[in-house]
């Protein structure tokens, strides 16, 4: 088995076209052809269907997607991690995270990146925490600005909790139940038609156990969306939604009320794979990302709803 091969076996299945992978890795189809059939040999079992035009991934050629991605992302690394060594002074980082955590602790983090390492590619990738966690896994991350799940990170990741913060709800009109102080207990969205984010988001999984624990199933008005569809959903009046408060922070169409304590508390992570020794590039976004988080902290500038833990 050889890298090239797991990489062309990777741009077959990634477009199902033989030509066109081809084209995307650069040699001709019939040489891409000869080296899959050779790959196919060597581990013992075909790992395309080829029916009518169409191409499909074999059970044995499903098996092997991830772990070829796996391989290969990890030997991009290694190829950069020396050159980062011998002097090049090139780098690359990958940084995942929720969309809450891109529009509010990964821009000042990645600017005071920048600023530090302007020779390091950036690269940022928003998604639900499931979503980040399957990109950390697979090796298309380098790190993650995660949401913990209350039963804990996939074991192939180390996650290092870094703040706690508390979601509100987010509506257009003032919400019946509110207590003297404006805020309001979970039941009090019994009754309340919820906009609903799609599978995936971590704030989908927090809202419906958090309904669930006090004893009901939501009533979804809406269902799918991402978060800036959920808001805007909000401001056009279909129902109410669990965010984080910094997200409705400068959204003047959306009223904040919070819940009474403790609420719904969500721990925010940095995380990485435990089996891939981290880049140079990756380590220093890591301490920069710390420091940030502590400079915030001794500063009082968190967002509100926002706390530090105790490690940082």
């Amino acid at each position: 088995m050889q890298l090239h091969q797991l990489r062309y076996f990777v741009a077959v299945a990634e477009v199902r076209h033989f030509t066109q992978a081809a084209d995307l890795v650069g040699i001709t189809q019939p040489s891409l052809s000869k080296q899959i059939h050779a790959l196919e040999a060597d581990l013992g079992a075909p790992l395309f269907e080829r029916v009518r035009g169409n191409i499909t991934l074999t059970a044995a050629g499903e098996v092997l997607l991830p772990l070829a991605k796996r391989i290969l992302a990890d030997v991009e690394t290694a190829t950069r991690e020396v050159q980062e060594l011998v002097g090049l002074r090139r780098g690359r980082v990958r940084l995942g995270a929720t969309p809450s955590l891109a529009t509010s602790l990964a821009p000042p983090v990645l600017r005071r990146f920048r600023d530090a390492h302007p020779t390091i590619d950036l690269r940022v990738e928003e998604g639900g925490s499931q979503d980040l966690v399957r990109d950390l896994l697979r090796g298309d991350l380098d790190l993650a600005l995660i949401i913990m799940p209350s039963a804990g990170t996939d074991p192939g990741l180390r996650a290092d909790p870094i703040l706690r913060e508390s979601l509100v709800v987010a509506s257009v009109d003032p919400l019946p139940g509110a207590s003297e102080a404006g805020e309001l207990r979970i039941t009090d969205l019994r009754d309340q038609p919820l906009v609903m984010f799609r599978e995936g988001y971590d704030l989908r999984d927090a809202t419906l156990q958090a309904c669930r624990a006090a004893g009901f199933e939501p009533t979804l008005s809406v269902d799918g969306g991402e978060m800036d569809a959920v808001l805007s959903f909000v401001e056009a009046g279909l129902g109410v939604a669990l965010v984080p408060g910094i997200v409705v922070a400068r959204r003047a169409g959306i009223r904040v009320t919070r819940l009474v304590p403790p609420g719904v508390r969500r721990t925010i992570a940095v995380a990485r794979r435990r089996d891939v020794v981290p880049t140079h590039a990756g380590r220093e976004l890591r301490r920069i990302l710390l420091e940030y988080v502590h400079d915030a902290t001794a500063a009082d500038q968190l967002p509100a709803g926002v706390e530090p833990l105790a490690a940082i």
